[in-house]
């Protein structure tokens, strides 16, 4: 069967553009995933029509997903979640996940949406690869405000994951059964956890590693891969969705791979490289190009929703922020509710899911992935205005300051 290659140019195009274009006009600061999406959509069908999702797009949107989620377990801050962290951010995660569970049955019976656990699973979820960077930039991921933030964004990212992978996998089987699949997973993914430990261990195995892992070889990113796509079969054979077993393969990495004595300092590097270099920015932009632009504008009812899910979001994962009051006050945990409801990758993901299954319409997929386009744009600027207070006099040395560093 022939292959068109001009569908991926095109696709290759536009994700090299999407940044380019922001780093040239700096004032703007916008997410690149954001513009990715955008021009998606304007090169797609709804717009110029110039692109269709064809086999080789569809191949490396599946590849940049399971990347998605590879770097995003890789993200999780294990260490952070122990206990008064994990305490609070584990209760505001159930405060969140029950006042979703609340909101998807409301917008059911208002007959907004007729899948309230999906919406209620899809309302819970963070963005962490949109929070860490606008943590490490205002210099807070270290502080306490920042560890209280990561935390919350982690639980979510791995019980969402979890839920939508137990409730609205594919493969048709009872609770009961995809629970006792789910438990033969983890087990499964903790022997093999454990057994590349034990292998890193290895004076031998670990001198070959070293060696090869700057050359040609580039070994390490080849183990990633093959960790990340062994544990996506696995996830399938077990009867859980995809999504989840590349999510456990970045987990996996990060607890593994601690790389105290700083031997491959450049290999999350690497992965990032390959993955927001060349992968993931095809599934943004194959994501764009399957919006449908004519559902969300075909009725005034269909626009009305994206405020009314975009509200949704900011009740369900900014409320359960005022528990972080008492340890870094109230602006403070209210640009952490921000940050908390910035969320998009997940919507992509599940809404995908949720129109594969027939469960929500493609309008109530395009409004809520617009409302998640939306919690991007706003939230996170949103919070760093409150936290200017607190950048600024960082960024702005005294005179004498200044000074003393010159001499």
């Amino acid at each position: 069967m022939s292959v068109s290659f001009s569908g991926l140019a095109i696709v290759a195009g536009v994700a090299f553009a999407a940044p380019l274009v922001l780093g040239l006009v700096p004032a703007v600061r916008l997410p690149a995933v954001v513009l990715e999406i955008v021009l998606g959509i304007v090169v797609g069908p709804a717009a110029l029509g110039w692109v269709h999702v064809d086999r080789s797009i569809e191949v490396m949107s599946l590849i940049g997903l399971a990347f998605l989620l590879l770097l995003a377990g890789l993200e999780v801050e294990f260490e952070q979640l122990r206990g008064r962290l994990l305490r609070v951010a584990g209760l505001g995660f159930l405060i969140s996940f029950a006042l979703a569970v609340i909101t998807g049955m409301v917008l059911d019976t208002s007959g907004l949406t007729n899948a309230p656990l999906l919406i209620a699973i899809m309302l819970s979820a963070t963005s962490l690869g949109v929070v860490i960077p606008v943590l490490k930039d205002t210099g807070q991921a270290s502080t306490r405000f920042g560890q209280l933030v990561l935390a919350g964004a982690s639980i979510a990212d791995v019980a969402t994951v979890v839920l939508l992978s137990l409730f609205f996998s594919e493969k048709s089987s009872g609770l009961g059964a995809k629970l006792v699949l789910l438990g033969g997973f983890v087990a499964l993914v903790a022997a093999i956890a454990v057994a590349v430990t034990g292998a890193e261990r290895s004076m031998r195995l670990s001198g070959a590693l070293l060696r090869l892992q700057d050359t040609s070889a580039q070994i390490r990113v080849r183990g990633a891969f093959l960790l990340l796509a062994v544990f996506v079969v696995l996830a399938d054979k077990f009867g859980l969705e995809a999504i989840l077993g590349a999510f456990m393969a970045g987990a996996v990495l990060k607890l593994v791979d601690r790389d105290g004595a700083m031997t491959h300092p450049q290999f999350h590097t690497k992965l990032e490289a390959a993955g927001f270099g060349i992968f993931i920015p095809f599934f943004f932009v194959a994501s764009g190009i399957r919006f449908d632009l004519h559902a969300l504008f075909a009725s005034g009812s269909t626009i009305a929703r994206v405020p009314v899910f975009l509200a949704a979001l900011l009740i369900v994962r900014a409320a359960p922020a005022l528990l972080y009051r008492p340890d870094v006050g109230t602006r403070k945990s209210a640009a952490a509710g921000l940050l908390q409801a910035t969320s998009l990758g997940f919507f992509v993901v599940a809404g995908q899911i949720g129109m594969e299954l027939g469960l929500i319409t493609k309008a109530t997929g395009a409004a809520l992935i617009a409302a998640g386009l939306l919690s991007v744009l706003l939230f996170p600027a949103g919070a760093l205005a409150l936290l200017r207070r607190e950048v600024e006099p960082q960024a702005v040395p005294s005179p004498s300051r200044s000074a003393s560093q010159a001499a």
